[in-house]
This record gives C-alpha cells, structure tokens and sequence, in this order.
C-alpha cells in the first residue's frame, strides 16, 4: 500500500518538515544539554535518542492509522530544561523525563485527554491552527528586509509553479532556492558524518527534580504541544483516536528517556506540512509525507549531533521561505474554516489573534491561551443566549 501510495510531493514534505523542526529548534536541545552537563557523547546521545523516538512514533502511528501523524520533540520542554537542570545530577534528571513519560502515558491511557480534544469545537481549532501558522507564512516576506534576492525569487517562482505543476511546486520551488543561493555565492559546508553512540544513564528519583523538573515538563509538553498538536489533526479533517497516539509518545519517551529522550509529542507546525495540499491532493494520501518524515527523523538521530554542524550550513532565510510557502494552503483552508460559521466567528477570531500574538504566561504557550480565549468567548455567548 505504501508503495502504491508514495510520490515525490510527499518525501518532500516530510524532509521540509523535518527540516524546519531541527533548524527552529535544535540550537534549543544543545543549550538544554549543555546546561544539564552532558558531555559530547551525552549530547550526541540525547539528539540520537529524540530522533529515534521521533523516527519511530511518526512512521509506526502514520501506517497503523493511514493518516499523517507526525511526532516532534518538546520545544517548550527543552527551553524549560535550560533554566531548570542546572546543579541537578544527571540520573535525577533522566528521573524526570522518565516521570514525565508515565504522566502522559496515563493521559492517554485513561482516555480523559481524548475526552477534552473532541469537545473543542473545529472552527476553533482551525482558528488555532491558523494562528499558529501565520508567522511562518509572514516569514515568507518579513525575510526580505535582510536578503531580499532569495525569498522574492522563491516567491515567484512558487506562483507560477502553482499554476502549472500545483502538487509539485513546493518540490521546484526548494530545488530553485538551493540552485539560486549557490549561483549567488552561498557554500555548502562538507560535513564529515559520525553515528551517535547511546549513552545510558540510570535514571534516580528526588522530590526536587521530580517538582523543579518533572512535573513542570510534562505540564508543558501537554498544554503547549499536544493540544496544539491535536488540535492541527482535527483542523485537518483528520479523526484518529487521540489515546493511542498520547499513550505510544509516552511508552516511548519512558523507553528511551535513560539514552535523553526528554519529551516526544504531537507536532503541529511541521505536522500541517505534511498535512496540506502540497504533499499530496489526496488527503488519504498524505500519511507519506509523515512517514517520510519518520524516515528523515531516524536519519538525523542516527547521526545525531553531526546534523547539527550539517544544518548549519543551510541558509535560514531558505528554511523560512520554504516552509512559509509550503503552509500557505494549509493557512487558508484554516482561516476559511475558522471564520465559515457566524456563531462562531467572534470566538474563533479571538482565538487567532490571541494565538498570533505569541504571548506566553506561566512558561505556557499562545497555542494554548488561544484556545482557552477562544472556548471562554464561545461560553459567554452561550450564556447570554439563554
């Protein structure tokens, strides 16, 4: 089936995916790392095992459910790590991502999370998602003040792609930056690969870690990346059963938490990626792309923090660029469908500015006041027409 399935469109999209997760994210997991202490192979290790976790969870749910889920690590986590692991003993603090785990597993086991995602209404969801998106699809030409050449070349180059060869034109429109940022004199760096090597470390428990670190990760990883995450999915029109995929992120992230796995969730960025009709005009289809990303995860992980080196050498404003052109469908179908039903346009449109506004309170996301905005305006409106 995945044979039959497959296309370019969709390997592409799960590489861009993935791509932009580790360039937006990854100097994050090397600060937490190094915060934590880790030595060299330690940091190797903790990017091996988030990789793999990621490669796993992103091919083995994509195929189980034929839909595109795609998994990421836990941004906010690792910000969170930074502040939070420094003095703290290496075992206490894998104690605390093993902690973190079994605190999601129960979430999902239990089935009150799926519970609380299927009462969200989709016009805020979409509303969420939209508002989510926007900055990447503004990145497309806020980049332009600092390097105006690449973007406006991509720029129109996926407008004309869009009309003749739509399914690829995301495809075209990355092998053009790359082609145009070499002939304008950009080097590609050489890159010598070294496989990670995992490095175990026997997880310990103390009260401190498991309040100062423990709790506070998994609190995070819920709000700021699973329900966003989710959140995406459904926008999407895409109805997996949330236990199952909540319950396997948590088994394994307890798995491979000794190695440094600290958080692996759903992702909602990247996920919309794979999700839009740039990875295929089948939406039945699309669970490629997250399977090619799946494929990429575990590529990177093997080779853990040589990927780090590797990407630094890409241009930023080519990752920005790409990934803000690949979302513009997927920005415009949520939009529309956030803003379709009167009702609920009102609290839908809070929802987007609140989560557009990138406020965070509490070490908690826009994703999530967002949607807490969006369901108190929906509940005011409910009461006052009684």
């Amino acid at each position: 089936m995945l044979l039959k399935d497959i296309s370019l469109s969709a390997v592409v999209a799960g590489f861009v995916a993935v791509l932009v997760g580790y360039l937006s994210s990854v100097a994050i997991i090397f600060q937490a790392a190094e915060a934590a202490g880790a030595s060299p192979e330690q940091i190797s290790s903790w990017l091996g095992a988030l990789g793999i976790a990621m490669g796993v969870t992103s091919i083995g749910l994509s195929l189980y459910f034929r839909a595109p889920v795609v998994t990421a690590w836990s941004t906010p986590g690792a910000a969170l790590l930074v502040t939070s692991v420094v003095g703290v003993p290496m075992p206490e603090i894998i104690g605390a991502f093993v902690l973190s785990a079994v605190l999601i597993i129960l979430c999902g086991a239990t089935g009150w999370f799926e519970r609380v995602m299927d009462r969200i209404p989709t016009s805020i969801a979409a509303a969420m998602l939209a508002g989510i998106l926007l900055r990447f699809g503004m990145n497309v030409f806020t980049s332009m003040e600092t390097e105006l050449r690449l973007p406006l070349v991509m720029f129109l180059v996926f407008l004309v792609l869009r009309r003749i060869v739509p399914v690829y034109a995301v495809v075209l429109t990355l092998l053009a930056g790359v082609l145009f940022s070499g002939w304008t004199g950009f080097r590609y760096t050489a890159i010598d690969l070294a496989v990670a090597t995992p490095v175990l470390v026997v997880p310990q428990f103390s009260w401190q870690s498991v309040i100062g670190i423990g709790l506070p990760l998994f609190a995070v990883t819920m709000a700021s990346q699973n329900i966003p995450g989710i959140a995406t999915m459904r926008a999407a029109g895409y109805k997996t059963p949330v236990s199952p995929l909540i319950t396997w992120t948590g088994v394994t992230q307890l798995l491979l938490a000794p190695f440094g796995c600290f958080g692996v969730n759903m992702a909602a960025i990247i996920a919309a990626i794979c999700m839009g009709d740039s990875a295929h005009r089948d939406p039945d289809k699309r669970y490629v792309a997250s399977v090619s990303a799946g494929g990429f995860y575990l590529l990177f992980g093997i080779f853990g923090a040589t990927v780090g080196a590797a990407l630094a050498s890409v241009p930023e404003v080519l990752v920005l660029t790409i990934a803000g052109l690949a979302l513009f469908g997927t920005i415009g179908n949520s939009l529309s469908a956030a803003l379709h039903d009167e009702a609920q346009r009102e609290p839908a449109l809070i929802t987007f500015l609140v989560t557009a506004s990138g406020i965070s309170l509490f070490g908690i996301g826009a994703a999530f006041w967002g949607l807490v905005a969006g369901l108190v305006a929906l509940l005011v409106n409910w009461l006052f027409k009684r």
